[in-house]
């Protein structure tokens, strides 16, 4: 299986560069796995796929500010390091640029000092730093203070609101980058999903910038996922194997949710309480355990994400879907439509 079998050309003007004004007023795509008929709607009628019993998993992680613009000691040039996870005791794994001004043993510092920090080593392979960081006070505040939303490279235009690359539900800090699947749902849509008898259930990924990534090796099996931190708690567990017991429809709100449930299922498709670190890598030939339906964005060719949307259809389906999307000028990424595997 090759990384080219996943590639597609996509007009530029087709990347969303802003949200809608309104959240539920993107578009969805309906994709049958049955037969591979496509039918396209708006996403408030996602309800209408959903019936009393179902659990709606969403992934609650929510995107910190990780983007720090500094300098590193005695010297000029502006630095950028992106935060990417949280190893513990002071030190998170970054993105730096550039990384020449990065090497082990800088010294960097933001804020004219209020936060400061340290390059402890440097991974060979990625080129990610491990950065140990110096200040008073609460981590989280001064990242609110002194930090900024890293939005994809895509994504050209400035974001006003930076609620908007937020979930209405997010909860816990610690992503890099916003499950987007889950950002066209408004606090109104899900009140009248709860209404329809159909059951709210959360757990956590802390997203990576990682999975945007594309694939750069040829052969997919070569490919070396990185690991994201996932939580579920007990209530979570419990509810999604009720739902299954009594022969109802899970529906995963994006990859992330999804990659925890099969993180996390076992071969019978059950649950339980649990934390931990996941580099799963879900392509073609992938046995799903567990989730029965999944809500998605449109994403970037030859990524992991096109990869585990076409274990779970076919390539076929998703490259037919993607090309009827485009002819319909349906907004892609980030800030793009929705699409439904069903």
């Amino acid at each position: 299986m090759k990384t080219s079998d996943f590639n597609f050309d996509l007009p530029e003007r087709l990347i969303a560069q802003h949200p809608l004004e309104k959240r539920d007023a993107s578009r969805l795509l309906v994709l049958n796995r049955a037969d591979g008929r496509v039918q396209h709607h708006h996403f408030t009628e996602l309800i209408d796929y959903l019936q009393p019993g179902d659990t709606l998993v969403m992934n609650n992680s929510r995107v910190i500010p990780a983007r720090l613009m500094g300098s590193a000691e005695g010297r000029t040039t502006p630095i950028e390091v992106v935060l990417l996870t949280d190893k513990g005791d002071g030190v998170w794994e970054c993105l730096t640029r550039p990384g020449k001004k990065t090497r082990e043993g800088v010294r960097l510092s933001f804020g004219d000092g209020l936060l400061t920090a340290e390059v402890e080593s440097v991974d060979p392979e990625s080129g990610n730093r491990m950065i140990r960081f110096h200040y008073e006070g609460v981590f989280l505040e001064l990242l609110e203070k002194l930090g900024t939303m890293p939005l994809p490279p895509y994504i050209k235009e400035k974001l006003d609101d930076q609620e908007r690359y937020q979930t209405v539900y997010s909860k816990t800090p610690g992503s890099a980058a916003a499950p987007t699947a889950g950002l066209h749902f408004t606090k109104e849509l899900l009140a009248r999903i709860a209404e329809k008898g159909v059951n709210l259930a959360y757990v956590t990924l802390h997203v990576g910038l990682g999975t945007f990534r594309p694939v750069k090796v040829e052969d997919v099996t070569a490919h070396k996922m990185h690991s994201e931190y996932y939580i579920m708690d007990e209530d979570t567990a419990a509810l999604i194997n009720r739902t299954k017991e009594q022969g109802h429809q899970v529906f995963a709100v994006g990859t992330t949710a999804c990659r925890t449930l099969e993180t996390i299922a076992d071969d019978n498709g059950r649950v339980r309480a649990q934390s931990g670190w996941t580099d799963i890598f879900i392509y073609p030939g992938y046995r799903f355990k567990l989730i029965d339906h999944l809500i998605t964005n449109f994403h970037l060719p030859e990524s992991t994400l096109m990869m585990l949307v076409s274990a779970f259809a076919s390539r076929d389906m998703i490259m037919d879907a993607y090309h009827q999307a485009i002819e319909q000028e349906y907004r892609f990424f980030s800030f793009g439509d929705s699409m439904l595997i069903y």
